[in-house]
């Protein structure tokens, strides 16, 4: 079979371009796949473009808009899941932009396609007593107790995203007076994030507990499972969910069975600048590339003292008004004027 330019061009995009010269991380590989993968589906099934025969002359601004307007009508996508897609899209020809400037013009009309507003999720977060409440649960006597307090402990305390915590090596632990963890985040960036002393006392039991201290183990995932692999994303959510119900169960407020490990780093995040720390040291924590991004908590703290505010009394302006056009006086003066 003839090899089409579109055919070469993405497989060179997806293997080499993303791992290699971007160093994307394989969640951000598998999800740029996927939108391929959809892409071709709907090439074929929908404008009877054979995907083995798909060139990228083929491949216009008209296309695209087709192609995302099926994703909203035929499949229900949001406009999230629609954004990936077309992130995807905009990704490619910035490269092929590079690779193969004859495109250049076509490409550029492509990026034109805007990314649509989606509505931002509320903020979900847990109070102080909630996160204590939750971190009591695991039973430290056993082995994979004393694994999951850890697990929770870290994944609050340093307001760690899930797939940094996931990829977390024994290396990454620095067992000094304090403790520190290198978090490798969005970018392949890495940061370094301090420990509390209960966390860091937490850490370096387990690590002893578990033999992970000879340098031997120094490459070993920090988390595994039952069958001595890596602890997954998935994985992590169901130990997360499992603690949750168990906290529910045990009277602890405020805590839902939607429970999602992104809340927890939300939850360190309020919970520190409500303790007063400035928003610049809470970016570098999380790992935000613009302050812009760490300021939906300040919007959101002053959200919830200004709904505090408004039950701690009922404002005048609540209160029967007088009918001002019956007042004969006022309409006089205000003629006048």
């Amino acid at each position: 079979m003839k090899e089409t330019d579109f055919a070469r061009y993405l497989t060179q995009f997806l293997s080499v371009h993303l791992p290699g010269q971007l160093g994307s991380k394989r969640n951000t590989q598998l999800s740029y796949r996927d939108s391929f993968s959809l892409f071709l589906k709907y090439c074929r099934a929908q404008e009877k473009l054979l995907p083995e025969k798909l060139m990228i002359s083929q491949v216009d601004r008209d296309l695209i808009l087709r192609f995302l307007q099926w994703l909203e009508e035929d499949r229900n996508c949001k406009a999230t899941t629609r954004n990936q897609r077309l992130a995807a899209i905009h990704s490619f020809c910035s490269f092929l932009m590079v690779e193969a400037p004859q495109y250049m013009e076509q490409c550029q009309k492509i990026m034109t396609i805007p990314m649509k507003k989606a509505d931002m999720p509320p903020l979900m977060y847990l109070p102080l007593d909630s996160i204590k409440g939750l971190l009591e649960q695991p039973d430290r006597s056993t082995i994979q107790g004393k694994r999951d307090a850890v697990l929770l402990s870290l994944l609050y305390d340093t307001g760690a995203r899930v797939q940094e915590l996931v990829d977390l090596k024994v290396c990454d632990i620095n067992l000094n007076e304090t403790v520190t963890i290198v978090l490798t985040g969005k970018g392949g960036k890495s940061r370094i994030v301090p420990a509390m002393r209960p966390t860091g006392e937490l850490i370096r039991q387990y690590i002893e507990g578990a033999g992970l201290s000879s340098p031997a183990y120094s490459r070993k995932p920090l988390f595994t499972n039952r069958s001595n692999k890596p602890l997954t994303r998935a994985g992590v959510t169901y130990i997360l969910k499992k603690y949750a119900e168990q906290a529910q169960a045990h009277g602890i407020k405020d805590i839902s069975g939607e429970i999602t490990p992104h809340w927890l780093r939300h939850s360190k995040a309020m919970h520190l600048l409500q303790s007063g720390v400035n928003l610049v040291y809470i970016r570098d924590l999380l790992g935000h590339s613009d302050i812009s991004t760490t300021e939906i908590y300040a919007r959101a703290d002053e959200k919830m003292k200004r709904k505090a505010l408004m039950e701690a009394y009922n404002s005048p302006s609540t209160e029967e008004l007088p009918v001002w056009k019956k007042d004969s006086d006022l309409l006089g003066w205000l003629k006048s004027l």
